[in-house]
């Protein structure tokens, strides 16, 4: 048993945002049947390599990308732009609690599937457009990627090294963090209209942008900025609001390359703990530095006093001494010490699925750990079309001939 049994998802979206949204949905149980063109499918089957290697060799066009966020959802492929693809999404709504797309605004007009076309025919129906400028405003013409608004957000402006510092400028976050987090914003805002849909019988439309949840995403920052009326600008590896909270360059390791450490002091008692491990305790009595509005006040004195303390042991003798004493720390790990990791592989963050052209595919795994509706694990990330006859049988009725007429009309 999972958490959204029962609940059918028509997604049309692709790429990232979107995905996301309805993959999440999928993990907790709900049925995604994945609108895919004819042919070609989502973007992302072709952004690689890499792309999956097959069984007994050979590289498939299954990208690593669209494998990390489509499992659990079957794939239709039908064709929205021909009258028949369009009457088939039609057909296909009654069957369903939910519908998202992330076509730009007004598309969805134009083949007669916006919201209030399709309430006509499920007045239950929960319509979730993502866009990156929503629905409304000078921008909403517009096409938004990531990438532009994390830009336009304000994302990279407090991003990357200070201007005054070698490598200093605006830096992108190294995964796509405005589509993935308009993707989890939208599955809370879909689980909350079923809700309300469960209640009262009536479905909404959800207006996503990315912009917005870009700028929703400034978090402390943006009531920083609210509060004080001052712009924060880049900090690097530091913190804006919390000192020591950064990277520290610790002594080299055995090749003599360079090796670092996070250091995340988040109050005045962890502090003290540190200048004892780090065998300063003055520096925790000192007035410039005992209290954290202090220690962010003065942050140019203390940050070169403790760059030089770390300098002077290991990674692995800090890492040691500041778990030991509770002063929160980490490594920097590259993506093979990640899933190396013994808390990584405890947590099963990494599953095997059965997937068609691999039998043993490995993805990351969704975080969501529930005790009573665990998520699901069942169908791996779908080949393009491999569920369209299965679905339209089993939701439509269509037998072979009708089916064979739709492709034979381009429908699907």
């Amino acid at each position: 048993m999972n958490s959204l049994d029962g609940i059918r998802v028509l997604d049309l979206s692709r790429v990232l945002a979107g995905p996301w949204c309805t993959q999440t949905l999928a993990d907790l149980g709900a049925d995604v049947i994945k609108i895919e063109r004819p042919g070609t499918g989502d973007d992302t089957r072709s952004w690689g390599p890499p792309f999956l290697q097959a069984e007994g060799g050979g590289e498939s066009q299954e990208s690593a990308y669209y494998l990390g966020a489509n499992r659990n959802k079957r794939s239709v492929t039908c064709d929205i732009s021909q009258p028949a693809g369009q009457q088939l999404i039609r057909e296909l709504v009654p069957h369903c609690h939910v519908f998202i797309e992330n076509f730009k605004v007004g598309d969805m007009a134009r083949y007669g599937l916006d919201y209030d076309s399709l309430r006509a025919i499920n007045p239950a129906l929960v319509y979730c457009s993502l866009t990156g400028f929503g629905q409304t405003g000078p921008y909403a013409p517009r096409a938004g990627y990531d990438y532009a608004v994390q830009g336009m957000g304000g994302l990279m402006s407090i991003t990357g090294e200070r201007d005054d510092l070698p490598g200093g400028g605006p830096q992108k976050v190294g995964v796509a963090v405005a589509d993935l987090f308009t993707g989890l914003y939208s599955a809370v805002g879909i689980l909350a209209a079923l809700r309300h849909a469960e209640r009262t019988g009536e479905g909404q439309y959800l207006d996503m942008a990315l912009l917005d949840t870009q700028t929703a995403m400034l978090a402390n920052l943006g009531a920083n900025y609210l509060v004080s009326g001052k712009v924060p600008g880049r900090m690097g590896n530091a913190h804006q609001n919390i000192v020591p909270y950064q990277v520290f360059e610790v002594a080299p390791k055995p090749d003599g390359s360079a090796d670092h450490i996070i250091l995340a002091v988040g109050n005045d008692g962890q502090f003290a703990k540190f200048c004892q491990v780090a065998g300063q305790p003055e520096l925790a009595a000192d007035p410039r530095y005992v209290k954290n509005a202090d220690r962010v006040r003065n942050r140019g004195e203390l940050v070169p006093i403790l760059t030089q303390i770390m300098a002077t042991r290991s990674k692995a003798d800090w890492l040691a001494a500041l778990e030991a004493a509770k002063v929160p720390c980490g490594a920097i790990n590259n993506l093979s010490e990640v899933f190396d990791d013994p808390q990584v592989q405890q947590r099963g963050m990494v599953t095997e699925w059965q997937h068609p052209l691999k039998a043993d595919l490995k993805l990351v795994s969704s975080p969501l750990k529930l005790s009573a509706t665990p998520v699901r694990t069942d169908l791996p990330p779908p080949l393009l079309g491999q569920h369209t006859d299965e679905v339209l049988g089993e939701l439509l009725g269509h037998d072979a001939a009708r089916l064979a007429q739709l492709r034979a009309d381009g429908a699907i």
